[in-house]
């Protein structure tokens, strides 16, 4: 019925047409309404396609990888996990974050400094390892106390004299930054923030940094190629060679290999080193056992030119102190290992001559690898 129908039918005195007319706007009206007031639906989460997987590349003379069957690394995570190293907002004011004690230029150590300060200002009680060849390490920190990579890279965090925020906090402020939507989603094919996926991001990172482009590596390859030079070698000699007491007639060596030999120059134990005569409780928080006290990580030699000061607890600035330490300094702890507790009863240390010393050193050197600290795989992001 047309509109001009429906006034005169309205001044006839006839106003049913206009009531249906009326009931049917009406009806529209609070259906739209009703329509337009009906909660939000929950946004459809994005699919992620799946990640990439990362390609391990052996290094020439290095053991097969150990990598966790239950978080396999990904381009994507390795990615995010690069990311979060670097964020500050791992700790409670914001100011710090893993990459802050653990500098890349320094082989992802703190160099020059005997114990870091956290975000309080306060200092810790160990030196900042260097962080390399992760994946051949079953136990972390200095006295072990954790097994695996994935529990270690959260304790900093909740610790209060470094990062100092509790695991919450930092989810919280994870997922209130709008880079790590895309981030997450990438590596899980979920955008939520969790710890755990914070652990596993953080562990896919570190395992994928690896050291083993030095110059000895290249020697080691190719020795006519890339050779030592004659003081270089005899630091080789020695470090490789057995003490042997003057009375065997056998050339003297410094003994290293046994706790800095393979091609990783580390063991994976934990030895006492004689620095104290009543030291420190080392392994034995992790075992209970009084004969672990003392022991501590054999760190890897390589790039440990660049990683002073050196022990647990940073007491030597220098290579020449850590030197003179096992030639003239051994103390009869309770828990020496039995290498040195040999030397130290022959003649109370290695009696390194200075030309001895200087060798070694040199030949120490040739394991700083430029390569690490300038791979753009682990600088800082640059958003």
């Amino acid at each position: 019925m047309s509109f001009h129908r429906l006034v005169l039918n309205q001044v006839s005195g006839n106003s049913e047409p206009i009531k249906v007319w009326m009931r049917i706007v009406f009806s529209f009206i609070l259906a739209t309404g009703a329509w337009s007031c009906q909660p939000d639906k929950p946004p459809v989460p994005k699919e992620y396609p799946e990640p990439t997987p990362f390609t391990w590349v052996n290094r020439p003379f290095f053991p097969p990888p150990i990598l966790p069957a239950n978080n396999p690394l990904s381009l994507q995570g390795v990615e995010l996990g690069r990311h979060l190293f670097y964020e500050k907002k791992l700790s409670g004011d914001n100011t710090q974050s893993c990459g802050s004690c653990h500098r890349l230029n320094y082989a992802f150590s703190d160099s020059l400094l005997r114990y870091s300060k956290g975000i309080d200002g306060i200092e810790g009680d160990r030196n900042s390892m260097a962080l390399f060849n992760l994946t051949w390490h079953t136990r972390f920190f200095w006295d072990g106390r954790t097994p695996s990579l994935r529990e270690q890279v959260l304790l900093p965090i909740q610790d209060p004299i470094e990062m100092h925020q509790s695991l919450p906090d930092a989810v919280r402020k994870i997922s209130e930054t709008p880079k790590y939507k895309a981030l997450f989603g990438a590596a899980f094919r979920s955008e939520e923030v969790t710890s755990d996926r914070i652990a596993r991001a953080l562990e896919q990172f570190l395992l994928t940094v690896v050291s083993g482009d030095s110059r000895f590596d290249r020697f080691r390859q190719n020795p006519v190629a890339h050779p030592l030079s004659a003081s270089e070698q005899r630091g080789l000699d020695l470090f490789l060679r057995e003490y042997n007491a003057p009375s065997t007639g056998r050339p003297r060596g410094a003994d290293c290999f046994h706790c800095h030999g393979g091609h990783l120059f580390r063991a994976d134990a934990f030895f006492d080193n004689g620095l104290d005569e009543q030291p420190a409780s080392g392994f034995e928080v992790v075992t209970g056992l009084a004969s672990d006290r003392g022991k501590f990580k054999a760190t890897s030699l390589r790039n440990i030119a660049l990683t002073a000061p050196y022990m647990h607890d940073g007491r030597f600035s220098t290579l020449e102190e850590v030197l003179d330490h096992y030639s003239h300094h051994l103390k009869n702890s309770p828990n020496l290992d039995p290498n040195l507790r040999i030397v130290y009863q022959s003649e109370g240390g290695l009696n390194l001559s200075n030309q001895d010393k200087q060798d070694i050193i040199n030949f120490l050197h040739t394991l700083t690898d430029s390569s690490l600290i300038n791979n753009p795989a682990f600088q800082p992001p640059l958003d």
